[in-house]
């Protein structure tokens, strides 16, 4: 690719871009959210059909206008933003367009289904074929994404944030396909802002800042700070500003005993799970995929409503998670996994989607909205999370990813939660928007604001968090803390020790313990137990 250009109303995304990709060869590209590392490759599959410069393969002029014309050239593009149909089933989503057919000239649904599973567990998959994708998680979504592309017979592949929702195991198991099609001769270009990822599947690495190319170096021969220095243009500091003791606050912001739950759908199941988190901690869940911790927040956070069975808390006060309105009239904030999908109107603006959940707050007493505080509100945290937006009344679909997710914590912090529950707070953000995220939690933990979160990124956790639960197939496996007068010390090793695990590994000494010692129920009972919410008037009997 030579001298890429492409604009958008008011906005140059790319300005005289280079990439060059070789055979059997893995390319990073980096960049801030906003740089254009996703322009780029939307053009590089066609989905831009205008723009300037020139796109060569094997030394011949391509004309890429269009998504087939794309595919004509053996470029396949796994997209950041999962491109697949809801209401389609696993194999019809990796075969969407190329169909297999029987003599008759129908569709093959046999043998659609068997090249299916064969793709799956090449991933590790274990997904049936014939299921919805909507009711596949979101970690399953971008491995069905992933099948979809190596179904293609591809000689570039780009892999657009292909692990942003997988767990270290997950990611190990596509290196391995990445290695054999490189061996291959397929070329990769590969985004993603986890570095240590690079370090390990990279060849060479180009950075984008501002819509222009920075340049291009040798991955072994280039540091992590060179990168981090070429990507933002200034030197980064600490990436986890948490301090080094763990904090452990006198009040129990959220409380939780026998949290447990069927899934009548086949997905991951809760089993009597307990757990605390005081004022000004943050305590992490960590797993693999489908171990149920995004279950445990949507549970919390009122997804299921009394679907669940348990004892919950907040401040003291008796809770029972009803409705996501309730969760957030009781101080509790969810930060989705998903932000298209659960977190944001794509087609309205920064502004609407930013107040939407505190609304309330701006409401005048006759029952219309004061659109000066609202904006004046919106706008302030735009501005103190640095979102990169033309303005306030800019439909929020048009921000990059990372600009998305930052709308999403704005969303979040205007309710003023007591607790935070996040959920891949990070997952698609650049490591310069990664670090004022982690301050921000690290602010808002220091305000006394409880905060649960959820991620995939171990070294995110360990630096992060006070203390890490670990779940596996539903249950608690393990706690570890940062402080080892605590209890066992949060580390990497011990803590995919516990995540593959199917019984209780690590259990608290109780003189060190807080108050939600982590145990092994047997006979674990998933019969909910159904509490009284005393503050709810629909819960007076």
């Amino acid at each position: 690719m030579r001298g890429i250009a492409k604009s958008f109303p008011g906005v140059r995304a790319l300005d005289g871009v280079d990439l060059t990709v070789h055979a059997g060869e893995v390319v990073a590209l980096l960049g801030e959210n906003g740089a254009g590392k996703s322009t780029l490759m939307n053009v590089l599959a066609g989905v831009h059909a205008d723009y300037e410069g020139i796109i060569e393969r094997d030394g011949e002029r391509a004309d890429i206008h269009s998504p087939k014309a794309a595919q004509r050239h053996g470029i396949g593009m796994i997209h950041q933003e999962l491109n697949l149909v809801p209401e389609l089933s696993v194999a019809e989503n990796i075969f969407l367009g190329r169909e297999l057919k029987t003599r008759r000239g129908t569709v093959d649904r046999k043998a659609m289904d068997r090249r299916a599973r064969e793709l799956l567990a090449g991933l590790g998959l274990d997904t049936p074929p014939r299921r919805p994708v909507k009711d596949c998680r979101i970690a399953e979504q971008q491995l069905i994404e992933v099948a979809k592309a190596l179904n293609l017979d591809v000689k570039l592949l780009v892999m657009d944030e292909p692990t942003s929702a997988l767990a270290d195991a997950e990611v190990h198991r596509l290196f391995d396909v990445i290695r054999d099609l490189t061996a291959k001769g397929v070329g990769i270009v590969y985004i993603s802002h986890r570095l240590e990822e690079l370090e390990e599947i990279a060849d060479t690495v180009t950075v984008l800042r501002d819509g222009s190319y920075v340049g291009t170096r040798r991955m072994a021969e280039t540091s992590r700070s060179e990168l981090i220095q070429l990507m933002v243009g200034r030197p980064l500091g600490d990436l986890f500003p948490r301090r080094d003791e763990q904090h452990h606050g006198e009040d129990v912001r959220l409380r939780v005993r026998g949290l447990s739950r069927a899934d009548p759908d086949g997905g991951p199941s809760l089993r009597d799970i307990d757990l605390t988190v005081h004022a000004g901690e943050i305590v992490g869940l960590a797993g693999l995929m489908g171990a149920g911790r995004s279950e445990v927040l949507q549970a919390l956070f009122g997804d299921y409503g009394a679907r669940i069975g348990g004892a919950f808390e907040i401040d003291g006060a008796d809770y029972r998670p009803r409705s996501p309105g309730h969760a957030i009239r009781r101080g509790l904030a969810l930060v989705a996994e998903d932000r298209k999908e659960q977190s944001l109107v794509l087609e309205n603006t920064v502004r609407f989607n930013g107040s939407l959940a505190a609304l309330g707050r701006y409401a005048r007493p006759w029952g219309t909205v004061n659109r000066r505080r609202e904006r004046s509100a919106v706008g302030d945290q735009v501005a103190a999370l640095k979102v990169k937006t033309p303005g306030l009344e800019v439909n929020v679909g048009n921000l990059s990813g990372g600009n998305q997710q930052k709308v999403v914590l704005a969303k979040c912090l205007l309710t003023r939660p007591s607790v935070l529950l996040m959920d891949e707070p990070t997952r698609g953000i650049d490591v310069g928007a990664k670090s004022e995220i982690h301050a921000l939690m690290d602010q808002l933990a220091q305000q006394g604001t409880a905060i649960l979160a959820v991620s995939s990124e171990l070294p995110e956790l360990i630096g992060m968090c006070d203390r890490i639960l670990v779940l596996c197939e539903g249950r608690l496996t393990g706690e570890f803390h940062r402080d080892p007068a605590r209890g066992p010390r949060a580390e990497q090793e011990a803590i995919l020790t516990a995540a593959m695990a199917r019984t209780t590994v690590t259990v608290d000494d109780p003189a060190a313990s807080h108050d939600d010692p982590v145990h092994q129920n047997p006979g674990d009972s998933l019969t909910p137990k159904q509490p009284t919410d005393p503050t709810d008037p629909t819960e007076a009997s």
